[in-house]
């Protein structure tokens, strides 16, 4: 079985690493903040002092940090390191652009780079029931199918380098959209004196029906937003890259575009790293302001 080493123990990454552990892998990890680890060295996860000591370590890397620029600062000090026919495996969502860049860069050592952004939330990540969706190599592909398994659910090929992320871009504006159209509702239906926190029942099997809706519609209607299962500031993200991509390909996306707006709107209120559930807030706020 190849050793694996996991960068970036985060929300979804903490829950990754306990599955691959569990499925037997042998993991080792890093992340900038060290007392992250922790946990799963508990579990019997190596702890790994830097990346140098992970790159000449390891047959398999995985990444899930934030966004493009970490996955960059990453890579700055990881390429150095690589060692022929090791294999990145990518499960940020990050620009297409330089998706591709990097996937060059590590050819040229002669390591495959794989784009594999994940969907499925933190629920996903611990249920091992995530969307992957990859670009690269397809050959390479199928050789890590097997490390995928325990994490997913659904693993598809997209095609070559960066039409992952694009994929991913995809699913974040559906998603993105749903979550805002979702605050509007549940204001909406609290100020008709509906029971809001009866529509994800009431909707449930519907067309209109959701995942995010089911996980996000009834925490917005109780105002429970203590648990931060992801981020504002992540949903901002991708809209952009959403946004840019459109500029580019000189496709039309307008919701996407009126979206950002909003994200951003809320974000800069202090809610950026708080759970899109408090998006809600946004239309709550506005009939106070009119009251």
């Amino acid at each position: 079985m190849p050793k694996i080493g996991f960068i970036g123990i985060g929300l979804m990454g903490l829950p990754m690493c306990r599955r691959l552990l569990d499925a037997g892998f042998e993991v080792g990890v890093w992340n900038r903040n060290p007392d992250k680890c922790q946990p799963l060295i508990s579990l019997g996860a190596q702890h790994f002092s830097g990346l140098q000591q992970l790159a000449e370590s390891v047959d398999v890397i995985m990444l899930c940090v934030s966004n493009t620029d970490s996955v960059m600062q990453i890579s700055d000090n990881l390429f150095p390191h690589l060692l022929p026919g090791q294999t990145i495996i990518d499960f940020s969502s990050i620009s297409p652009d330089a998706t591709r860049q990097l996937s060059e860069k590590a050819a040229q050592k002669a390591v495959n780079w794989l784009d594999s952004p994940v969907s499925g939330g933190v629920a996903g990540a611990q249920a091992g029931t995530l969307a992957i969706m990859i670009g690269g190599d397809e050959a390479q592909v199928d050789k890590v199918r097997p490390l995928l398994n325990p994490l997913a659910s659904s693993v598809t090929y997209m095609g070559p380098s960066g039409t992952g992320q694009t994929t991913k871009i995809c699913n974040q504006m559906l998603v993105s959209c749903n979550v805002l159209v979702m605050a509007e509702v549940m204001a909406m239906a609290q100020r008709s004196g509906v029971d809001a926190s009866r529509i994800p029942q009431a909707l449930k099997g519907g067309f209109a029906d959701s995942i995010p809706l089911q996980l996000t519609g009834t925490r917005m209607a109780q105002q429970d937003f203590s648990e931060v299962k992801w981020h504002v500031k992540t949903l901002l993200k991708d809209l952009d890259m959403a946004n840019t991509l459109a500029k580019q390909t000189g496709s039309a996306t307008p919701m996407a575009g009126l979206g950002a707006q909003l994200m951003r709107q809320h974000a800069s209120k202090g809610y950026s790293e708080q759970d899109p559930a408090t998006l809600v807030t946004l239309y709550q706020a506005d009939k106070q302001k009119k009251e």
